[in-house]
């Protein structure tokens, strides 16, 4: 989890353990940096999260570099936001640059000491440039931003709004820019239990007569208007939103939410969780993303090389195959110009990125395999044992050879012998050093 101590990670981290998506069995890397105030509220939130989840928390360690990355999903929640108060602006130039070197930093050190097997979930913003910034590093099937889900779960739920029943009954998706260049496909929403002729019928009276030939404008009209009732009567602007169509709600609604003073960390985190849960679940499963395109789709004729949010096949492996069915005239002209905005944002600031080196010693070589040896000292054989394979195995690391020691007092004393890279030993001996059940480890070059 990059960038765990902000109030988005802190979120995702919480809602993972809350929602059973990790194990007990599994690991939760807090990453934040070395030298920022991060570097110590990662620790603080890590004894926090040990406290309030004990019963079922996974292993919960703390990492301070890049190049201390080592999972098999990376959240990206690190960087800068944007304030979040009435009239709050931000340079967003300023802000896509400097998100830009923080996202290459970490990109460049998984691409040097990672496995070659993550997958990286981008949820900092500008998240189409975090996408073409890490997929430009790593393999871009690997790499997926969480925007076009978070608004496609929006867009469900405004519709079920609007209709009356449960948003589980809504699919449809929202593809585009996240944000202000969203593009919510009406063609693709469908509602259980209504056939083709009511949903048709729905949809009409929620849409009315408008088409995206205006939705630009009317998104403009809507955060003017909202400006001025917010002055007098936050509460009276969200009243105004309710009023409006579920489209222009998808936009306006989040928008306020910042300009009140508040974020939109809740549902950022559940619609990140909702993605990690997707790939660690082991199936495959249609979402909307985030993903650096190499014409998988054509808009108005023309292939898409670049970043886009669209429908994907999202398992275990990353994403591998794009599903936007045909799309209405509006729709598509309205994407096409999504895509020209967004490749504006990253031309101007991806390619002024140069690569991170990232501080390197000879022994952090992968591949580089030492044979380890593992003194450990318990509360109990049994416990001892338990804990120890669940680290091994969780890290992909087999005993070489095993023996325990003779102790008094039925202490889990215990040898361990195995091979790994020293990266890898460092946090083994890190993970194990954390453990409840475990009083000593140390470990040397056999």
């Amino acid at each position: 989890m990059l960038g765990a101590t902000g109030d988005v990670g802190r979120q995702i981290c919480a809602q993972l353990i809350e929602r059973r998506v990790l194990p007990p069995t599994s690991r939760l890397q807090l990453v934040g940096r070395s030298g920022g105030a991060s570097a110590s509220a990662t620790h603080g939130l890590r004894a926090d999260l040990i406290d309030a989840y004990d019963e079922h928390a996974p292993l919960i360690d703390a990492a301070l570099r890049p190049e201390d990355v080592v999972a098999d999903v990376v959240v990206m929640a690190a960087g800068l936001t944007a304030p979040a108060r009435a009239g709050g602006s931000v340079d967003r130039n300023a802000l896509a640059a400097a998100n830009a070197r923080v996202f290459a930093s970490y990109a460049d050190a998984i691409a040097r000491y990672g496995s070659g097997h993550e997958v990286v979930i981008v949820v900092s913003n500008p998240v189409e440039l975090g996408v073409d910034v890490v997929a430009r590093r790593l393999d871009r099937h690997r790499v997926i931003g969480m925007g076009a889900w978070l608004d496609t779960l929006r867009f469900r739920r405004e519709i079920a709004a609007s209709l009356g029943v449960r948003r589980q009954r809504v699919g449809g998706f929202v593809v585009g820019q996240h944000g202000n260049g969203a593009v919510p496909l009406w063609s693709s929403v469908r509602i259980r239990g209504l056939d083709t002729a009511e949903r048709i019928a729905a949809m009409a009276t929620l849409r009315g007569d408008r088409t995206f030939a205006t939705f630009v404008d009317e998104i403009r009209q809507a955060t003017h208007t909202l400006d001025d009732i917010a002055t007098l009567d936050v509460e009276q602007a969200f009243a105004t939103i309710d009023s409006w169509p579920p489209d222009l709600r998808v936009v306006a609604r989040p928008w306020m939410t910042h300009q009140s003073g508040s974020k939109t960390a809740n549902g950022t985190a559940g619609a990140a969780v909702d993605l990690v849960d997707t790939v660690l679940d082991g199936r495959d499963i249609v979402v909307a993303g985030q993903v650096r395109l190499e014409g998988e789709i054509s808009l108005l004729g023309s292939p898409v090389a670049g970043v886009l949010g669209v429908p994907v096949v999202l398992g275990p492996e990353g994403w591998r195959r794009v599903l936007l069915d045909p799309l209405a005239a509006d729709e598509e002209a309205l994407l096409a110009a999504s895509a020209r905005s967004i490749a504006a944002v990253v031309d101007s600031v991806a390619a002024t990125v140069e690569p991170v080196v990232c501080a390197r010693r000879e022994e952090d070589d992968y591949a580089e395999q030492i044979e380890w040896i593992a003194d450990v000292r318990g509360a109990d054989q049994t416990g001892t044992l338990t804990a120890l394979a669940s680290v091994f195995s969780s890290r992909g690391v087999n005993f070489e050879s095993f023996a325990t020691l003779d102790v008094a007092d039925g202490v889990g004393a215990m040898r361990i012998a195995f091979t790994s890279s020293p990266r890898l030993q460092r946090v083994l001996a890190r993970t194990i050093d954390r453990l409840a059940v475990i009083e000593s480890v140390t470990m040397r070059r056999a």
